[in-house]
């Protein structure tokens, strides 16, 4: 199987991004699948929610090896790449990714750094998940010009249609100048409240709004205390609660993921004759 790059991305902060990459990247793991998981944001959320509270200390990260790419200068193997006791790679990000990003403005090819660097480590895993900044600017340009396909996660409270509308705009712009193979996976569900909020209406609301165009994932990540409690613990909530509700969500969407990924490999042949 070629390697799949998913970029986890909504331009709005506070959705699950950061939670559903690292927790569909360690469901990943425990399918088997080699995973990298990338920092993409300067503040460090995924960095520090897999057990590096202070990433401002860490030398080896994003940006070093980014600039690299930039300078032309060589990287070694797994640079920069920190192991995680479940069974994943990460490769971290600090505060000193703001400056890379500005930095960009003013290189050649400056749209496609990370895709050169990924396309470099690619064929060591099965899936590579970058966890995007809630922004749309130079950084998460380069995610989407690397990745193969957008899982937008989206909190299910109320519908941010509007900002929903300017991340699919800015996908569509990218899929016409910079990387026509880019998919969107599909909208997923986040911080669903049972009690206050049927997400049956809400996903039905979004099918009508994209009239059919985006699948929304059957699975729904619930609201939970015991997710909100895992960034301070340094692990998944496969490890930090593997009975409860969700960890079965995140299992749930794991298989709907590798499903996709079973369906687009089977179409392809088609594509072919």
């Amino acid at each position: 199987m070629s390697c799949n790059i998913i970029a986890i991305a909504n331009q709005k902060g506070g959705v699950g991004k950061t939670t559903t990459c690292g927790n569909l990247g360690i469901g990943l793991a425990n399918e088997g699948k080699k995973v990298l998981l990338v920092d993409c944001d300067p503040q460090g959320s995924l960095t520090i929610s897999l057990g590096h509270p202070m990433p401002d200390q860490i030398v080896d990260t994003i940006s070093s090896v980014l600039t690299k790419v930039i300078n032309d200068t060589p990287i070694k193997d797994y640079e920069g790449l920190l192991p995680h006791t479940e069974g994943i790679d990460l490769l971290p990000a600090n505060i000193e990714l703001a400056g890379l990003e500005v930095s960009l403005v003013n290189t050649m090819s400056r749209e496609s750094i990370l895709k050169e660097y990924l396309d470099s480590i690619k064929q060591n895993y099965d899936y590579i998940l970058l966890d995007c900044m809630p922004s749309l600017g130079m950084l998460t340009i380069n995610t989407l010009t690397a990745a193969d396909s957008v899982l937008i996660p989206v909190q299910a409270q109320y519908l941010p249609a509007k900002g929903l509308e300017q991340l699919l705009q800015t996908i569509n712009k990218v899929r016409k100048q910079l990387n026509p193979k880019l998919k969107i996976d599909g909208i997923l569900l986040t911080m669903v409240d049972a009690r206050t909020n049927d997400a049956k209406e809400i996903s039905q609301l979004l099918r009508d709004t994209y009239g059919g165009k985006l699948k929304v994932f059957d699975s729904v990540i619930p609201h939970s205390v015991r997710a909100a409690e895992i960034a301070s613990f340094g692990k998944s909530i496969f490890a930090h609660d593997p009975g409860g509700k969700v960890a079965t969500a995140y299992k749930d969407l794991t298989k709907e993921v590798m499903k996709l990924e079973i369906q687009r490999q089977k179409s392809k042949p088609d594509l072919i004759r």
